[in-house]
């Protein structure tokens, strides 16, 4: 647990324990078009920031909070609930990202771009899309 608890996003409290990698990723590849490219951009890169050797503990043990929360099906708002079943997700991941945004590394940034590709096309091929709509 974190010494200094003024730094942990309060709605993410007690989920540390819930993260683990074959969980997120079991999420993040069931859930991915649900959530959506906001969240699961946001996602992926905390996940990659907390693999980074660069990154603080203290930063390491609030990702890890915001990512058990992600992974939680028993959060405030269930993931299933159509339109905002993720809003309450993406909520605790800024802020998480707003608490340990000076430790995310430009590569840590890249890895995750290159994982939202993966998943969803390019950024032009989804403003294009957007566009369209």
């Amino acid at each position: 647990m974190l010494e200094d608890d003024n730094h942990k996003p309060h709605d993410a409290e007690g989920f540390e324990k819930d993260f683990s990698d074959q969980g997120f990723w079991s999420k993040a590849k069931g859930f991915a078009r649900t959530a959506g490219i906001e969240v699961m951009s946001k996602a992926t890169l905390l996940f990659y920031a907390a693999k980074s050797d660069k990154t603080p503990l203290w930063a390491k043990t609030i990702i890890y909070g915001a990512l058990g929360y992600f992974i939680n099906s028993m959060d405030a708002i269930p993931d299933l609930t159509p339109v905002v079943g993720f809003a309450d997700d993406l909520g605790v991941l800024v802020a998480a990202i707003a608490a340990v945004a000076a430790f995310i590394s430009p590569e840590s940034k890249r890895k995750a771009e290159i994982k939202i590709e993966q998943w969803f096309g390019s950024t032009n091929e989804q403003e294009e899309i957007n566009r369209d709509d």
